[in-house]
């Protein structure tokens, strides 16, 4: 029998809601400036804009639902925070392909409905985009290889 009780949305949106109000109130201690003439708080103030209306419409979209409990799904938490303390060494130690490569498989593997050719799928094609996008088009200060820095 299930608990009458709002769902995870509710917390989520207000989570989100949180952050966002938090990265306004940070962006707001920089000159935010105008469309013409944006300052460097301009950015910061718009995305959490977004952040604080995204997370608005995500809690008073949650529904009260009847619902049992779930365990916490350790796998895919265990993969996510290996795959960002990978990303960590391997952008510090081995360049952006690798960490790139390593922070999707590994947290692509957390999905109980992956398996290792698909997350190696993933993380190729998330390769290919963050040379596209991060080195290419951005010009980012990570070299794409960078053994033994």
């Amino acid at each position: 029998m299930g608990i009458r009780r709002i769902n995870r949305d509710y917390y989520g949106g207000a989570l989100i809601l949180l952050i966002g109000l938090g990265v306004i109130t940070q962006g707001l201690s920089y000159d935010v400036g105008s469309l013409k003439r944006m300052g460097p708080g301009f950015f910061p103030v718009m995305l959490g804009t977004i952040l604080a209306v995204t997370g608005t419409f995500i809690a008073l979209g949650a529904k009260h639902t009847a619902t049992a409990e779930t365990p916490p799904e350790w796998r895919a938490w265990t993969c996510i925070l290996l795959g960002i303390a990978a990303f960590i060494v391997l952008g510090q130690y081995g360049g952006l392909l690798p960490a790139s490569f390593a922070v999707v498989f590994i947290s692509a593997l957390g999905d109980r409905d992956n398996n290792v050719m698909s997350a190696a799928i993933l993380a190729l094609a998330m390769c290919l985009i963050a040379v596209v996008v991060f080195w290419w088009a951005l010009k980012l200060q990570l070299p794409l290889f960078g053994w033994g820095h």
